[in-house]
């Protein structure tokens, strides 16, 4: 069989596994955000922080119990790092360093799971299970929750309440993540993922020496690391490294760990308001994005344009045997389509016209179809922007699910979709031109301004991937780059809650005869115009000194 061949096989499996839990899924999550009943556990958890789960929140209140937990986490997680020497199974690897332990701990709070260290030298299992593993679950609730609250705007009339925060991310992670992330370890384990409190086995080497290779509980940390789209590894090759991700079965399943929250929650937001069709609508958007970038990623490193690649039939390098280049290209549109940031191959590595897909699918906003919550509340944003432009077009007041899109409305969406522009090619506008830089990049010229780029866009989108190319362990960096996490996170959020909070302010208007239909083929294809348009008009400039450029060369 082909690798072409087999790489369809994959899609087709993939397709197949996600319409299969599409349905189930999708109205499971609905049932567990309306459900009036709370489980004897979550009673225990909201008696120990004092919190009333039957209590609803304006959006000030919800937003301020984000901002308090994300700061709360950052600082605990901080801790926990520098105390590292005084945890079990640390293995002697010492406090982590002050600038690495502030990137880290805003890092995989945001959702970003960015790592400028080698995690099987610095970081011990302690680190690893009782603060990154647990962020791994706690952000991508933070993400759930919001994008919830965002839903409830619409639904709701006439109200000044979103729910309850505490409730929303407490039900994320007891009956939603938790369970699948259990069951997936167990699977990810029986495929051959190493799950192991060892710090590493003794072996041999074939010129004699001897040496370690390290192990870690990868499975546990895996299985959540892809289905809450967070994407740090528990090992410096990502899911490279065989320990994380050894063959073809698991590759698959971590693809599909990180596209089934996102994509069911289309059908979530379908059923919760009372119109599946509006769901199906978003992810038909969604689907075509990302098969089209796939598409572009896999034809540009099946037909490269280098004269090392040419000699070889292909671009191979960076990527691993057993994936393969559509494999490689398969995870690479995936993890950058959401706001994973786990690698199976490296990045820089992928030719111009690949590694520029990698890069724009990141600066789509990360909707296709993005992170757990993030990608839904950032489509339904940029679907608020598209309704507001029809409108324009035809001088009438937009209205989309019964809403009327006024100045506060469009204002909280404008700033929504700029938030992460802004910081972003400010960082990358700025890091370029200082003089060090030059020192950390692997490249010059237009593969050296990617490397940039990426690193930026990667940090600003909570992605987390990176190009591999470029050293970002000076101050500078890891001083900016979190920054780039903590507002391209903490930004978008905030005014997405404004956003929920005036549209349930509102009261629900009658459809008319002019009300733009929000449902069908015209509307999906304005919808992914108004997504290409917004990355067009932002990012061209950026990505024609880049990759643009050396796809051209």
């Amino acid at each position: 069989m082909s690798s072409t061949v087999a790489g369809l096989v994959q899609v087709g499996l993939l397709v197949l596994a996600l319409a299969a839990v599409y349905v189930p899924l999708g109205d499971y999550m609905a049932r567990v955000f309306t459900s009036t009943r709370h489980l004897a556990v979550e009673r225990a958890i909201y008696r120990t922080v004092r919190v009333n789960p039957d209590a609803e929140q304006r959006w000030p209140t919800y937003a301020a119990g984000v901002l308090g937990f994300s700061f709360v986490s950052i600082v605990l997680l901080y801790l926990l790092q520098r105390l590292q020497p005084s945890l079990p199974w640390d293995f002697g690897r010492g406090a982590v360093e002050p600038g690495i332990a502030f990137n880290t701990s805003v890092s995989f709070v945001t959702n970003t799971n960015w790592q400028s260290y080698v995690p099987e030298a610095v970081m011990g299992h302690s680190v690893q299970m009782f603060g990154l593993t647990v962020q791994n679950f706690l952000s991508a609730g933070v993400g759930l929750a919001v994008a919830i609250a965002l839903v409830r705007g619409f639904v709701r009339s006439g109200s000044d309440r979103l729910g309850n925060f505490w409730v929303d991310l407490t039900r994320a992670v007891v009956r939603i993540l938790l369970p699948m992330a259990f069951v997936f370890a167990i699977v990810l384990v029986a495929l051959g993922v190493v799950q192991s409190l060892s710090s590493g086995v003794a072996v041999t080497n074939p010129d004699g020496s001897s040496g370690t290779i390290a192990l870690a509980p990868a499975a546990s940390q895996e299985a959540i690391k892809e289905l809450g789209t967070n994407g740090g590894g528990i090992f410096n090759a990502n899911s490279a490294h065989p320990f994380e991700n050894p063959n073809s079965w698991t590759n698959l399943i971590e693809i599909f760990l990180m596209l089934v929250v996102p994509v069911c929650l289309t059908r979530t937001f379908g059923t919760l308001v009372g119109n599946r069709g509006q769901g199906h609508a978003l992810l038909s958007v969604m689907a075509l994005l990302w098969a089209a970038m796939l598409t572009v990623i896999w034809w540009a490193e099946a037909h490269p344009n280098g004269p090392a690649a040419l000699l070889a039939g292909s671009g191979t390098e960076g990527k691993e045997v057993r994936f393969g280049i559509p494999g490689s290209a398969l995870f690479a549109n995936s993890t950058t389509g959401t706001s994973t940031g786990a690698v199976n191959s490296m990045h820089d590595s992928f030719s111009g016209l690949g590694g520029g897909g990698t890069i724009l699918n990141m600066l789509f906003g990360e909707m296709t179809p993005g992170g757990v919550g993030t990608g839904l509340y950032s489509i339904l944003v940029m679907a608020i922007i598209a309704v507001f432009l029809a409108g324009l077009m035809v001088g009438r007041t937009p209205e989309y699910l019964g809403k009327k899109l006024g100045r506060r409305e469009v204002t909280a969406s404008a700033i929504a979709i700029l938030a992460m522009p802004t910081v972003l090619l400010v960082g990358a506008g700025i890091a370029i031109m200082l003089p060090g830089t030059s020192a950390a990049m692997a490249n010059s010229g237009a593969h050296g301004w990617s490397e940039v780029l990426y690193a930026y866009t990667s940090a600003s989108n909570n992605n987390g991937s990176a190009f591999a190319g470029i050293t970002v362990t000076n101050g500078w960096f890891q001083s900016t780059l979190g920054l780039c996490m903590l507002l391209g996170r903490l930004l978008p959020i905030l005014a997405v809650l404004c956003l929920a909070g005036s549209l349930a302010a509102q009261r629900k208007v009658p459809a008319t005869a002019g009300t733009l239909p929000t449902t069908g083929p015209l509307f999906a294809a304005l919808l992914a115009g108004t997504v290409v348009l917004v990355a067009a008009l932002t990012f061209i400039p950026a990505l024609a000194l880049g990759p643009i450029a050396e796809a051209l060369a």
